[in-house]
């Protein structure tokens, strides 16, 4: 008596196709997660401040700034101090806070004096940050 059960000979074509499909994605993925590690940037983070054109609203003057970090790594509570130097010695500072700053990546604000920055000599500067 003979087995009356035929066995398939193999996968069929969608499979095979299926198959090498996912490999192929696989493959690129791989290879992607491969360059990266290999070619990514891991220097640590590079912070600029730069300001804009100062604007007079209700007897204050406000200082847009734009942070940017060019590194390759993430900063975390990025201090940004704006000083404001009269000439008469009188002094105004102002601080704030950026809690996170990814790689290549830009934050903006702005700084709020009484007095105009124009009669004095103001200084924007990032102060300080840790990493995550």
């Amino acid at each position: 008596m003979r087995n009356s059960i035929k066995r398939s000979s193999g996968r069929s074509f969608a499979e095979k196709v299926s198959l090498a499909i996912s490999l192929a994605i696989m493959s690129v993925i791989v290879a992607l997660i491969c360059y990266t590690w290999i070619r990514g940037d891991n220097n640590p983070p590079i912070l600029s401040v730069t300001t804009s054109e100062t604007r007079k609203v209700n007897q204050q003057y406000y200082v847009p700034f734009t942070v940017t970090n060019e590194g390759g790594e993430t900063a975390e509570s990025v201090e940004v101090v704006g000083e404001l130097s009269l000439k008469d010695g009188t002094t105004e500072a102002g601080m704030q806070e950026i809690n996170f700053l990814s790689r290549q990546e830009q934050r903006s604000g702005e700084f709020i004096f009484d007095r105009d920055p124009q009669q004095g000599e103001l200084t924007v500067r990032v102060a300080s940050y840790k990493t995550p």
